[in-house]
């Protein structure tokens, strides 16, 4: 975990090294001073018999003045390459947890929920990010601030040295103690925060759902349950932490009264100087205040473990859906062949979603696909640009099988409108050229027209210019439906996957659509899933799909005649109305 980790210090090798080289000279500094304040005690102020060393005060006094501007030095200069090396210690983090997301496949997707993605990239970082920047500088700081100080105080007076060693490992033993009862309690936190990202992604992408049927005290209630959960959850690790105050006061104070007693008695016995008892128990100070900064180190530490597992987790996952070496570059057209394809979201052979599917599209033909809800449809089409791969049997696009090819070209190759439109935020413009960066304005406009779109992006007092809200909240579903075609058309895809783009239409607007496929995009291969008959009864062939199965397949014609399901289908939407 640390070493994948700490390659992502990267450009950060500099500020990371210096950070703590800068904060151990100033811990020896801090540490000579104490001497030097003993020195101008016992050999300037009771110099002479108790008369006073004025030249020895104005020596150690300078000498003290430099080590007082040169620890203040080293702390700033600390203090300027610390945050700059933990932030971008964090950046670099985000980055390469951004980037691989990007290249998970669909099942990598489902592993992750998106408000666990969400918290990793944020709070799990943040707490990463002030863990690295108190490593590097508290971590760093008081082991040497203790160590300096130890050994300091051994050469004062070894015997009241020994206070400390006894004082260190029943600390040391309470700390271990505490850490190993609040880690798993951090860890089961920050899955809950997830749970609470996840309660509120859900409520403000349905927010407009959520008032239309008054449930905002459902909601609330949902929100509380999760809020709850994470306040007691912390505020008990908090109290089991909060022990550790008390045995560190108890520790300096304990420390502190045995040294003075101890160290009064060596002063009247004359075996210890003024000087040096005050300079041992600013060691107490400085080694004890050292702990007590280390303990908060591990609190930090172990809270933020718990983050690092999880984002190392997805900086390792590896994406199982990968372009093969010495990969294809070319699809030559856009026939489709499943070979007795089964496939299970999970991998297991004995929970199949798609069952002996066997199909052969030729290319440039218009393929509909019905089915019940739950039938896999979706499924079906997702095997085609390898958004998943079989479990067993083969998916070809053109001659090859699509685990042959390099997958940017095969997915440049496809396109897609999805179940779930998305539209991001920016122009109309900038929406379409998702399809096509370096498309003209004339190229939009085009296969705008062909989605029958191009009527109301007129509409809109910037058209084409109009900037779409995130999420696309400003344009009505069927609209969405629309650009969302457009975008797929202006790829000029060898195949293009309708998954019931077309719901949220009119079946004029819908027929005018499937009318401008067959006359403007002949030769591309069209895949539309569809839950009216109207949407694929001119297909040159219509599968049906029954859990999984393909039940029939046959033109409108055929399947009337031949297929219950279809014909089942049929009767009930022209009694709606809905057929043409």
């Amino acid at each position: 975990m640390i070493k994948r980790l700490m390659k992502c210090i990267r450009e950060y090798k500099r500020q990371t090294i210096l950070s703590p080289i800068f904060i151990s000279l100033e811990a020896v500094m801090e540490v000579i001073i104490p001497l030097l304040m003993a020195k101008i005690i016992d050999v300037g102020v009771n110099g002479n018999n108790g008369q006073g060393n004025i030249k020895n005060i104005l020596l150690y006094g300078g000498i003290l003045v430099v080590s007082c501007v040169l620890s203040l030095l080293f702390g700033a200069l600390a203090g300027k390459y610390a945050p700059e090396a933990s932030a971008g210690f964090a950046k670099n983090i985000r980055h390469d947890m951004y980037y691989n997301i990007q290249n998970f496949s669909f099942r990598s997707i489902d592993k992750f929920s998106t408000s666990s993605l969400v918290t990793r990239m944020t709070t799990d970082t943040t707490n990463v990010q002030n863990s690295f920047q108190m490593i590097i500088r508290i971590a760093v700081r008081c082991p040497s601030l203790l160590i300096f100080s130890l050994a300091a105080a051994f050469s004062i007076n070894a015997r009241l040295a020994l206070i400390f060693v006894a004082v260190v490992p029943f600390l040391g033993v309470a700390l271990f103690l505490i850490i190993k009862k609040v880690h798993p309690i951090f860890k089961r936190v920050f899955k809950t925060y997830d749970r609470l990202n996840g309660v509120v992604q859900e409520n403000l992408h349905g927010i407009r759902v959520v008032k239309s049927f008054v449930r905002e005290d459902f909601e609330d209630k949902k929100f509380d349950e999760v809020s709850e959960s994470i306040y007691k959850d912390f505020s008990f690790a908090e109290k089991v932490l909060a022990f550790n105050n008390p045995l560190m006061q108890t520790a300096v104070y304990v420390t502190m009264l045995l040294i003075a007693w101890f160290g009064a008695h060596l002063i009247v016995s004359s075996t210890m100087t003024t000087g040096e008892l005050m300079s041992l128990i600013t060691y107490t100070m400085q080694i004890l205040s050292s702990l007590m900064m280390i303990s908060m180190v591990f609190v930090m530490i172990t809270m933020s473990r718990a983050s690092a597992e999880r984002i190392v987790e997805v900086l390792e996952e590896k994406s199982d859906i990968v372009s093969p070496e010495n990969a294809l570059t070319t699809v030559d057209n856009g026939e489709i062949v499943f070979d007795n394809v089964n496939f299970s979201y999970s991998g297991n052979p004995e929970k199949l979603c798609l069952l002996n599917v066997n199909l052969k599209i030729p290319s440039g033909a218009t393929v509909g696909i019905i089915g019940g809800t739950g039938s896999s449809k979706s499924t079906l089409v997702s095997l085609v640009p390898r958004l998943y791969d079989v479990t067993s049997g083969s998916v070809s696009v053109g001659g090859h099988d699509v685990r042959e090819y390099d997958l940017e070209v095969l997915r440049s190759s496809v396109a897609m409108v999805l179940q779930k439109n998305v539209l991001f935020s920016g122009t109309i413009k900038d929406n379409i050229r998702w399809g096509d960066e370096n498309a003209s304005d004339e190229d939009i406009e085009r296969v705008c027209r062909l989605a029958q779109a191009d009527g109301f992006i007129r509409e809109f007092p910037d058209g084409y210019d109009t900037v779409i809200d995130q999420g696309g909240t400003n344009v009505s579903g069927g609209q969405k439906q629309r650009l969302c075609i457009a975008r797929a058309l202006l790829k000029k895809p060898k195949i293009l996957i309708l998954d019931d783009s077309t719901s949220a239409v009119d079946t004029a607007t819908d027929s005018k659509i499937r009318k401008a496929f067959r006359q403007e995009i002949p030769d591309t291969t069209k895949l539309i899933i569809a839950q009216r008959i109207s949407s694929v009864q001119d297909a040159d062939m219509i599968i049906v799909l029954d859990n999984g199965k393909i039940d029939a397949v046959g033109t409108h014609e055929e399947l009337l005649r031949t297929n219950d399901i279809y014909r089942e289908v049929y009767t009930s939407q022209m009694k709606g109305g809905d057929a043409e």
